[in-house]
């Protein structure tokens, strides 16, 4: 388990983290959402001693990563999988990190074997691709078997058979009951993966929820329903979760709480005409966006060349 207590992080002016409170539990992947310049690698360093709080705490298991006797054995991050000698091979480096950490050397082979590395375990990991050194740093992130598993951007640089790999290998992980938490840009993937969700925005906590409630949240499923008759088909429609909205006069409602088949057979028993039903699914990305607009360091925009440029957001 991870408790951050007012967690809070500041590099003179700028405060990179901000009061951030929350929990990351066992037996769930956890997803550490937010936009550029959120704070989330700074979370992450400070979860792993790399970077000292300014203020409140931050603890693994009930005690800092420095407290821990052997802190590869309870935590196995993956921060910046780049961080490996070049001239070293895979088998190499693991083995190496396994010496210092009293970890048995078979493990070596086992995560070897996990991250699909066995065919280039001895070649230099300076000449591995993107995607190998991310197998690797997540080899390494496994080797001491650790109770919680911390990866930023785990699947950058995979091909889509890894990405089927680390979505399988961290739902697997937490049906061990581990502590996963994981950083990622790719919605899509949260999506699929995350059971809860911790999300920032300019060091501060946005949301500490779980993917269904934050898109429900946003909109959920909406149906968009066309019929001459609206007035009546809302007296049909509204009961205990059910919200239907519209313009006054207008023949379109946006009804939430059934879907569209429901919607459909109460309209037929009731004899209403309806002439379009359409169901739509807010995604967990609009969702994303429509909760961090406000908390965006940097906004893309489009000059009057139709070319492209960043521009740094107002204070």
């Amino acid at each position: 388990m991870i408790e951050a207590r007012q967690l809070t992080k500041r590099y003179g002016e700028k405060t990179a983290v901000d009061r951030l409170d929350f929990t990351v539990r066992p037996g769930t992947v956890t997803g550490f959402l937010g936009p550029n310049g959120a704070g989330k690698s700074t979370t992450m360093r400070m979860i792993v001693g790399l970077d000292a709080p300014t203020s409140g705490s931050v603890t693994v298991g009930g005690r800092r990563y420095a407290e821990h006797r052997a802190p590869l054995q309870e935590v196995g991050a993956l921060l910046e999988a780049r961080s490996v000698h070049p001239g070293r091979s895979a088998y190499q480096h693991l083995k190496a990190l396994a010496l210092t950490h009293g970890i048995p050397l078979r493990r070596v082979d086992e995560v070897i074997e996990l991250a699909g590395l066995g065919s280039v375990a001895k070649k230099r990991a300076g000449a591995f691709s993107l995607g190998m050194g991310q197998r690797l740093g997540i080899a390494a992130a496994l080797l001491g078997d650790p109770a919680t598993v911390m990866l930023d951007e785990p699947v950058n640089g995979l091909d889509p058979e890894g990405v089927l790999w680390i979505r399988t290998l961290l739902t697997s992980l937490a049906a061990q009951g581990r502590t996963v938490f994981v950083s990622s840009h790719l919605m899509t993937e949260m999506a699929l993966v995350a059971d809860h969700l911790i999300i920032v925005g300019r060091g501060r906590l946005l949301a500490d929820t779980t993917v269904r409630d934050l898109v429900a949240e946003a909109g959920g499923d909406t149906v968009r329903v066309v019929t001459a008759d609206p007035a009546r088909l809302r007296e049909v429609l509204l009961g205990p979760g059910v919200g239907v909205t519209g313009q006054v006069g207008a023949e379109e409602l946006q009804v939430t709480g059934l879907s569209a088949r429901e919607i459909g057979l109460r309209a037929a028993e009731h004899g209403i005409a309806l002439f379009e039903l359409t169901p739509h699914t807010v995604s967990l990305e609009q969702a994303f966006m429509d909760l961090t607009r406000d908390a965006v360091e940097y906004h893309g925009s489009t000059n009057g060349a139709g070319t492209a440029e960043t521009v740094g957001s107002a204070a």
